[in-house]
């Protein structure tokens, strides 16, 4: 894990050293910015390897960026670039033509071509994946084609990568070698598969959006856990699939559609328990999805062998 940002560097002194070390040397890029807003510069960068992969954090103020061919001979890095845009919108061009990255936005994009960005005034906030092309195989090569271009927000496999990108982000420091692999490998295959280099039909490509999916519809299901109407009908709904699609996405975890809620309804009620324990369990039963309190509690003891009171007294205890 690699982290640093210009806080103990003297304002003048920020954008120069961000231009330089983080720009030139690291990323291989051209930066700008108006002489009069330099004085109040500041950035903050993070990286950390991640399946074979590159995953990096940037916050700062807004910049303008260009990778020339000068600076893809001096940095290469032969990857396939997957870059959500948290925040700070702009103006992308390339050989291929102008496109708008809003906010929100997926785009994905060969690493080694040219390109020129102007972002707004105000603050940027993005986070980039590269993954080396070499891991790819064969199927790697047609990325190198790929000129910076957002994917369509609406579109079936646009919703998989940014459901799979972001639980990466999120969940990289607690997924093993394995699972990260997994990861990364198959939200490549979806990336080709967006920008069709690749076949719907290939087992590596059926792999990829049934494990998008299966990604999807678990950040679905942690962001609606208070709704007692969340089950395989709302799942479906929600991610436009078959309901014997949503089954057949379980499958392999070796846990229904049902049981999956359950564990993270019963997840949630844990941390409640403990993070609030001035707050009745009624509330936290309902707050969690639960349609009744009877529900709840057989969930529970099945789960821990105590009930709800008795597990939040054990664990305050142990903390106090």
């Amino acid at each position: 894990m690699v982290s640093w940002s210009t806080d103990e560097l003297r304002p003048h002194e920020r954008f120069e050293h961000w231009r330089e070390v983080r720009g030139r040397h690291l990323a291989g890029v051209t930066m700008d910015v108006d002489r009069d807003k330099r004085g109040i510069f500041k950035g903050r960068f993070s990286s950390a390897a991640v399946g074979g992969a590159m995953l990096s954090e940037i916050q700062a103020t807004a910049y303008d960026v260009s990778r020339s061919p000068a600076d893809i001979n001096r940095v290469s890095s032969d990857s396939l670039r997957i870059s959500y845009l948290v925040s700070g919108p702009g103006w992308c061009d390339t050989p291929a033509g102008r496109s708008y990255l809003a906010e929100g936005s997926i785009s994905t994009s060969y690493s080694d071509l040219p390109f020129a960005m102007a972002q707004r005034p105000g603050n940027m906030h993005v986070r980039l994946l590269r993954i080396p092309l070499a891991r790819l195989d064969a199927l790697g090569r047609a990325a190198r084609d790929y000129h910076i271009e957002p994917l369509a927000q609406e579109d079936r496999y646009t919703r998989l990568i940014r459901a799979s990108f972001l639980s990466l982000a999120e969940d990289a420091a607690r997924l093993d070698a394995a699972e990260a692999d997994r990861a990364v490998t198959d939200l490549a295959q979806l990336v080709l598969l967006a920008r069709g280099s690749v076949r719907r039909n290939l087992p590596e490509s059926r792999e990829a959006v049934r494990s998008g999916h299966l990604t999807a519809a678990r950040r679905i299901i942690a962001r609606n856990l208070h709704r007692q109407d969340l089950g395989v009908e709302s799942l479906a709904k929600m991610l436009a699939v078959s309901i014997r699609q949503v089954h057949a996405m379980f499958e392999p975890t070796g846990m229904s559609c049902h049981r999956t809620i359950t564990a993270m309804r019963l997840d949630e009620a844990r941390r409640l328990l403990v993070l609030t324990p001035e707050r009745p369990v009624t509330d936290i039963a309902f707050a969690c999805g639960f349609d009744s309190m009877a529900t709840f509690y057989r969930a529970f003891r099945k789960a821990e062998e105590a009930t709800p009171g008795d597990f939040r007294q054990a664990l305050l205890r142990d903390v106090a």
